[in-house]
């Protein structure tokens, strides 16, 4: 029976089974749908109605690590260590990982300066207890690429758009941070799991927020708007 993935254009969860699996060489099926207008098919198949959701066959298997494991279990080329140990280590940082997820949320929904701030405070902290955790990598358990690089790619993924409209210091003086996002970003499997405007589709959603990062990115374009303007005024 083959395998469907349902998606989300910006779903960071969706990129994870996206990821997992171009990582195991598997071929699937993929529909976007849009989670402001929801279907009746799609509610039949997500009781929580959210994405990812995984069909094999008519069978569907939904929450993003769930998917993950099934995967695990069912498909080749595994992405979890061998050892019982280190892989109860990689589950629990893919955790980590997912409040890293809702720390970004935080930050790009945060209301005033004031919030705003103290998520920034609270996103470098938590990459700084990941900085203490990495190898000399390039992934999070050195050369091999496994599922804590899994749900770290959609992770970095956000900083490639927040840095386009400013320099807000969460992974500033983290090298190895620096290195393993580098090195996840140009990842095939990572770099594919999303479509090209990804970039253009977040940079809208996050005008639509109406948070402080969106007055920000308003204040950005009007800078953006009369420089242009002054430079034709200028040219020859």
């Amino acid at each position: 029976m083959s395998l469907h993935l349902i998606s989300h254009t910006l779903c960071p969860y969706v990129q994870r089974a996206a990821i997992s699996l171009a990582e195991k060489k598997v071929r699937f099926e993929r529909t976007y749908i849009d989670l402001a207008n929801k279907s009746d098919w799609f509610l039949a198949v997500s009781p929580l109605g959210k994405t990812p959701v995984l069909l094999k066959g008519e069978v569907p298997i939904f929450e993003s690590a769930v998917i993950l494991e099934y995967l695990e279990e069912t498909q080749p080329n595994p992405l979890h260590p061998h050892d019982a140990l280190e892989r109860a280590r990689h589950r629990a940082w893919m955790e980590f990982g997912s409040a890293v997820l809702n720390d970004i949320a935080g930050f790009y929904s945060a209301s005033d300066e004031g919030v705003f701030d103290a998520k920034i405070a609270v996103l470098h902290e938590k990459f700084r207890r990941v900085e203490a955790e990495l190898e000399a990598g390039p992934y999070f358990a050195g050369d091999r690429f496994g599922l804590v690089d899994v749900v770290f790619g959609p992770v970095f993924r956000y900083f490639n758009v927040f840095e386009e409209i400013g320099a807000f210091g969460i992974l500033t003086d983290l090298p190895k941070i620096d290195r393993w996002r580098q090195a996840l970003c140009s990842r095939d499997s990572v770099e594919k799991a999303v479509g090209e405007d990804y970039p253009s589709l977040l940079r809208a959603f996050l005008l639509r927020r109406n948070s402080y990062l969106s007055s920000l990115m308003r204040t950005n374009e009007g800078r953006h708007r009369a420089t242009a303007g002054l430079e034709s005024q200028v040219k020859p």
